[in-house]
This record gives C-alpha cells, structure tokens and sequence, in this order.
C-alpha cells in the first residue's frame, strides 16, 4: 500500500462555532432526541413484555 493512503492521525485542537449557531444546534438535537427516545422506549417494552414472558412460564413451569 501507497504511504500516501495509508491512515493518518488527525487532532482536533479547536472548532470556531458562534454561539448562537451552538444554541441552535443544541435545541435541534434536544428535539431530535424526543422521538428517538420514544422508539427506544417502544422497542425496549417489546423486548422487556417477551423476554418476561418467557421467564415467567420458565419459572412457573418448573414450579419456583
């Protein structure tokens, strides 16, 4: 392989951002972040309402 593709390392010391430009950019993730966390929260009672299912006939079935 060429050393001109091989990997380099990059550092970053500073991003110039105003600060208004930051503020805005928080609040569009802070919205982004309500709907992800409703899909979370669905996909994580999916999996909570099988995996305790199944425990519990496991469990009641053995008779604990």
């Amino acid at each position: 392989m060429d050393d001109k593709k091989a990997n380099q390392e990059v550092t970053v010391v500073d991003i110039k951002m105003p600060f208004l430009s930051m503020v805005i950019f928080l609040v569009k993730l802070a919205i982004a972040a309500i709907p992800a966390m409703i899909i979370l929260s669905i996909i994580f009672a999916i999996l909570g309402a099988v995996f305790g299912g199944v425990f519990h006939s496991f469990l009641y079935s053995h008779g604990y």
